[in-house]
């Protein structure tokens, strides 16, 4: 199976030109890279492994409960999304710094070709989600006679 080296860079210009956001009228992700982060403007720290079965996805998602976690794959896009919510507007709690970021959250990845989409499954556990991504199980070549009737 050939290597493929992961260019981050080339899998967000995919992604935004899939949903139409590069071109006319659309915004490029260098003229996006200028604008101010807000409290809602967080992603959360993504790890990718892959082993000979599979690939794994982990996203650190402290304090995102179950219930705020979604996951689809559309198009052979991957998309995480999810809402860390803050608990400083409650009455009796008086915050003295607030650093982590709380909002929503989406993250997207173009799936490789030999992932098995149907296949995708999801756990979480300890504030960490992990997506599994198993591949196309490679069958041998071997030799066919086709007769020629």
């Amino acid at each position: 199976m050939p290597q493929v080296s992961w260019n981050p860079v080339r899998e967000l210009e995919e992604i935004l030109k899939r949903q139409g956001a590069l071109g006319a009228g659309g915004h490029s992700a260098e003229s996006r890279s200028h604008e101010a982060m807000t409290r809602a403007d967080w992603a959360p720290a993504i790890d990718i492994i892959e082993t000979a079965e599979e690939f794994v996805v982990k996203a650190e998602l402290t304090e995102v409960g179950r219930e705020n976690i979604g996951i689809s794959v559309n198009n052979g896009v991957l998309e995480i999304r999810g809402e860390r919510t803050f608990d400083g507007d409650r009455e009796g709690l008086r915050y003295h710094r607030a650093e982590r970021p709380y909002g929503s959250f989406a993250r997207s990845f173009a799936l490789p070709e030999n992932v098995e989409e149907d296949q995708i499954h999801a756990e979480y556990r300890e504030g960490m989600l992990y997506l599994h991504l198993p591949k196309h199980r490679e069958h041998p070549s071997r030799a066919i006679q086709i007769p020629v009737g």
